[in-house]
């Protein structure tokens, strides 16, 4: 059996499940890990028998052994100098979204990859989700005939939505509905968005980091069929990493609705009060099950580099993604449509609003 040597730089929530998941797989010839905090270094390394544990990723970079890196990195800035020292060191890499902070970023990376031949993908874990799985083939076998339309409402507590925006300074669009752009926009390849309108609500959120509570936008596709999500991260904070996700597909010959609001797993005790295990974007381990997208999404990866099969998110589809949620964000702004792929004028905007972001949060720190 094919093994390979894999590092994961970045210990937290999504970093600790990959590399427990790798730590588990035959396919795995040694382990390494890389975290700038020593005790939850410390942890992980000993949690799954690391080769090597680091502070700095540049060990992982140097090590020839190493030939497929995972990147679960925060603050999200993190993630494009990281990506690019490992693509450019000829390493296989797993990001996590979002693909990059700037589009011109993304862009090198994307080269790079290709420049090195070296497979390239982000962390859109939900095209891992079963339900979702099974919508692709729905769409797919022409069961629901041609798609007319798709609505995502995806709503997260607020106790992980402050966990989020208090490390970037990025909307509900760009860190929750990104996951769920991506899924649709697979659901209906080979069609591409146009079109943008976006509106945003605040409430709980803006003394956090200035961002909407909710946001929902409406995105045209070239071949008509229209798209609405809705992100929201302001439910209240009763379970701390609930996520509940409400989906409906409808097509000229039939229509799906899919529930993934984890209803179905409801656990109230006198302590803790109402909780919904297993109902996390990630997943989490059971005993010896993985419940989730991220386990199998990781070992997906792996066996790409290994098998040299392609791999299931293009980084030019997280590129397509990442447009759309910055179009998203300025259509909220404008309070008018944004067309895609974004003018130089539209990037022009976005630039501006940054800056006046930046200053007002420097303005505020002094």
């Amino acid at each position: 059996m094919s093994q390979m040597e894999v590092a994961v730089i970045g210990t937290g929530w999504c970093g600790g499940i990959r590399s427990e998941t790798l730590s588990r797989s035959a396919l795995v010839k040694k382990l390494h890990v890389c975290e700038i905090r020593p005790d939850r270094l410390k942890e992980i390394a000993a949690l799954t028998n690391a080769a090597t544990a680091t502070l700095d990723y540049q060990d992982i970079v140097k090590n020839p052994d190493i030939k497929v890196v995972y990147i679960s990195t925060t603050p999200e800035q993190t993630h494009y100098p990281i990506a690019r020292d490992c693509l450019k060191a000829g390493k296989h890499v797993l990001l996590e979204k979002p693909i990059a902070m700037e589009l011109f970023e993304a862009d090198e990376l994307i080269a790079l990859s290709k420049r090195n031949n070296v497979k390239f993908t982000i962390g859109y874990s939900q095209r891992f989700n079963t339900k979702f799985a099974y919508a692709k083939k729905k769409l797919g076998d022409g069961t629901l005939g041609r798609p007319v339309s798709v609505m995502v409402s995806r709503h997260l507590s607020r106790s992980l939505g402050k966990k989020i925006a208090s490390r970037v300074r990025l909307s509900p669009a760009a860190m929750e509905s990104t996951h769920d752009l991506d899924m649709v926009f697979w659901l209906l390849e080979p069609a591409k968005p146009v079109r943008v309108y976006s509106q945003g609500a605040y409430g709980y959120m803006q003394p956090v980091n200035g961002s909407y509570d909710v946001m929902w936008s409406t995105v045209t596709m070239d071949n008509g069929v229209l798209v609405a999500i809705g992100g929201g991260w302001n439910l209240p904070p009763s379970y701390p990493n609930y996520c509940a996700t409400w989906i409906e597909v409808t097509g000229t010959e039939g229509s799906l609705f899919l529930d993934d609001t984890h209803r179905d797993n409801w656990l109230n005790t006198v302590k803790e009060g109402t909780q919904y295990p297993m109902s996390t974007m990630p997943g989490e381990q059971v005993d010896h099950v993985f419940a989730g997208q991220m386990g199998p999404e990781t070992i997906h990866f792996l066996e790409s580099c290994i098998l040299d099969r392609p791999v299931m998110v293009t980084p030019e589809s997280a590129r397509m993604v990442m447009q759309c949620y910055l179009a998203a964000d300025l259509s909220a702004e404008l309070n008018e449509p944004v067309d895609i792929p974004l003018s130089n004028q539209a990037l022009s905007a976005l630039a501006d609003i940054k800056s006046e972001q930046n200053n007002v949060a420097a303005g505020g720190a002094r």
